[in-house]
């Protein structure tokens, strides 16, 4: 009997089901928009799940999912932080943290890779921006928050991690790696030849300082009178503090707006502009971009090709154009919140669209054929010589032993790294400045 009254009490339950079904159907727009009614809306819901859950659950714990949720579902950058997600977080504004690596976003309930950090165990396993991550040991992600994932990514160093990645036009495959401390230095910089290569990794508390100290350095390294331009490498550089992207444009433009921030309200909009004097006297710049490029890499981007003060080059950026401001609970961790919207100084928004660079240049490997030999003019029979008192084959032997030595140098310049060699971007990148350097130059001439 009692097993009889169950099936009924179900049959009564899936009945009821099928009767609300049929009712006329209630938008949302016509349920009560009273917040004191919300909040009991809340309040019953919150004491529902507190009794009749399958598991019990902590008080905290609804709270802080509760407002996650709020602001999760508002946009991929808002979130609740608790106290340990909050001094990760201030770990990462210094410039040192553990983990694998990589800045990663929320997308669609997986986790997406906006970019690895340079010389990570991320950058180092291939990871691009791009990437999905599908699974963290196995476990899916889909059902976690952003917060929990990332827990799971990061460790304690010298443990190993293995993370399935969804990549465009491949099957899913396993990455396996070795968690570090992470040591961020936001500025990289080298000679390249006659150009000042200047690479941002982030925007952390002292990347103005650092882009300064490279300049003047490079301008000692290589010469004032001899340095004909800079390179501004921001790709994969994933953001950081707006100040900074803000300082680093002021270093290269000597007036007029970098950036301006609109928010919901009129009154509380921001504008930044630039102080007198450009560290590198208006010597030519390229910027260069890619998909991995984000926020603050995109302030930078923007402002020096609104001023016309930068060739920017390289793949359309991320399309990050949205500030999130922290806001610190005491005791409890902080907020992360969109709060306002950035515009170049031309007023463009680019949220969602990216900057699209000047010239584009796709990843590629330069690859160079074998010269025919015994198919130019001083090969030929009888052939003038190039100088009055010299054969032809000697001529020939002259710039055979100049090649050698040239290669021999170049093999023995340590100072570039293998990959840089192969960074087909970066040399196509040079060629561009030192073409805008002979035009200067010849417009200066007459």
């Amino acid at each position: 009997m009692k097993f009889l009254a169950v099936l009924v009490s179900s049959a009564v339950l899936l009945s009821a089901g099928c009767a609300i079904a049929t009712q006329p159907s209630v938008s949302d727009s016509d349920m009560p928009d009273d917040p004191y009614a919300l909040m009991e809306l809340f309040g019953t819901a919150y004491q529902v799940i507190k009794r009749e859950y399958v598991e019990e659950t902590t008080d905290r714990k609804l709270v802080e999912n509760a407002i996650n949720g709020m602001l999760s579902s508002l946009d991929p950058h808002s979130s609740f932080m608790n106290q340990s997600d909050f001094a990760d977080l201030e770990e990462q504004t210094r410039g040192e943290f553990g983990g694998l690596g990589m800045e990663v976003s929320s997308d669609n309930g997986m986790v997406r890779v906006t970019t690895p950090i340079d010389d990570t165990p991320a950058f180092k396993a291939g990871i691009q921006p791009g990437d999905y991550i599908t699974h963290i040991d196995g476990e899916s992600v889909i059902g976690q928050t952003l917060s929990e994932s990332v827990k799971k990514l990061r460790g304690k160093p010298g443990t190993k991690v293995t993370i399935t990645i969804s990549r465009k036009d491949k099957e899913p495959f396993d990455v396996k790696m070795t968690r570090d401390i992470i040591h961020v230095k936001p500025v990289k910089y080298s000679a390249k030849e006659d150009i000042g290569y200047i690479r941002i990794i982030t925007f952390s508390d002292d990347t103005t300082d650092m882009v300064h100290e490279a300049i003047q350095k490079l301008n000692k390294e290589i010469g004032e009178d001899k340095l004909i331009g800079y390179i501004i490498d921001v790709r994969n550089n994933p953001g950081g503090l707006l100040n900074e992207a803000v300082g680093v444009v002021d270093t290269f433009i000597d007036a007029g707006e970098i950036v301006s921030t609109r928010s919901r309200k009129p009154e509380e909009a921001m504008r930044f502009s630039a102080n007198e004097g450009d560290l590198t006297k208006g010597k030519p710049l390229v910027v260069m971009i890619n998909e991995g490029s984000a926020s603050a890499s995109e302030i930078v981007a923007g402002a020096l090709q609104d001023h016309h003060r930068a060739l920017v080059v390289g793949l359309k950026s991320f399309g990050k154009g949205s500030v999130q401001t922290i806001k610190e609970i005491p005791g409890f961790g902080g907020i992360k919140m969109t709060t306002a919207r950035y515009y170049t100084p031309t007023g463009r928004s680019i949220q969602a669209t990216g900057i699209e660079p000047d010239v584009v240049i796709p990843r590629a490997k330069l690859e160079e054929l074998p010269v025919l030999k015994g198919f130019g003019e001083g090969d030929l029979p009888g052939a003038i010589a190039a100088e009055e008192g010299k054969k032809a084959k000697d001529v020939k032997k002259q710039k055979t032993s100049k090649k050698e030595n040239k290669k021999e140098k170049e093999s023995s310049d340590s100072a570039d790294s293998e990959k840089e060699k192969q960074d087909y971007q970066l040399d196509r990148a040079m060629d561009i400045l030192r073409g805008i350097a002979i035009y200067h130059h010849r417009k200066e001439v007459k």
